[in-house]
């Protein structure tokens, strides 16, 4: 069994091997898996910023690449986001079984594909998560069983300059029974590249997560 303490660890996930940063701060008051958009990963400096923010606000971070090298060279997996999911799934599995992450809350936080895959994820039988973030997300491609079939409480976060997206969320918001939230960032863009947005996305992240993983059944 992993024995992990505090801050960053390099992290080796499951039978596919994936590789992830894992932080853990001290008193951590659940955990937040992340699920990166197409052609992303770990790396993400986007991603990277989001889960500093979120470790500052009390919850552990997992950033994991979904697929190997290998399956990355095909670029049919890094859209498939059903098999996105499996990996997701296979990421929390991997953190029930360490000590000082399996009694910790549950959420998923998905960027652009990798929030379909963070719906999926959620609607399949047995899934833990408690509350879900989608930014700049595509949670229409999860498709409306899955976007049904959810029970997290989810909250959408897209730019306001993000039109196509936007409309795309308003479509999947309302194919949702979980409670859902849709909060739109004034002058972001699909990428929150944009001076302060991100840190928005940080703000509004971190208050849901806390807000729904804090005091959760464990």
């Amino acid at each position: 069994m992993t024995e992990l303490i505090a801050n960053r660890h390099d992290v080796v996930i499951g039978g596919h091997r994936l590789s992830g940063f894992l932080d853990v701060p001290e008193n951590a008051a659940g955990l937040v898996i992340f699920a990166h958009g197409s052609g992303s990963g770990r790396h993400s400096p986007r991603n990277q910023h989001v889960a500093a923010g979120l470790n500052r606000a009390g919850m552990a971070t997992l950033l994991v690449d979904l697929l190997t090298p290998e399956e990355e060279r095909d670029r049919r997996n890094v859209f498939d986001v059903r098999l996105l999911a499996g990996r997701l799934r296979e990421a929390a599995a991997w953190a029930q079984e360490v000590p000082q992450l399996g009694a910790l809350p549950l959420g998923y936080f998905g960027a652009s594909t990798g929030a379909a895959a963070a719906i999926i994820a959620a609607s399949m039988p047995g899934d833990r998560a408690a509350a879900i973030v989608s930014r700049g997300g595509r949670p229409d491609l999860a498709g409306a069983a899955a976007l049904g079939g959810v029970k997290a409480p989810t909250l959408m976060i897209v730019g306001s300059l993000d039109q196509d997206v936007l409309a795309l969320n308003h479509d999947a918001k309302a194919l949702m029974k979980a409670p859902a939230e849709l909060v739109v960032v004034s002058g972001a863009s699909h990428l929150f590249e944009e001076p302060g947005t991100l840190d928005q996305v940080i703000g509004l992240a971190a208050r849901w997560f806390t807000s729904h993983l804090k005091g959760a059944a464990r």
